[in-house]
């Protein structure tokens, strides 16, 4: 179980068990959206446009 003295990683309210690590629903969606529409990224090198995994020829 997370740590309720954590506060929401979003608008800093204290956290709610029941939508940890969010304080509600809204918050959780929120993140979830974000996730969805890219908003998250992960710094890294371009990718190739030459590898493209769904076309693999096995």
């Amino acid at each position: 179980m997370p740590n309720p003295s954590k506060p929401c990683p979003l608008c800093k309210k204290p956290a709610d068990p029941l939508h940890a690590p969010f304080c509600s629903r809204g918050c959780k969606d929120r993140d979830l959206l974000q996730w969805l529409g890219e908003g998250y990224r992960i710094p890294g090198p371009p990718a190739d446009p030459g590898l493209d995994s769904d076309n693999d020829d096995r």
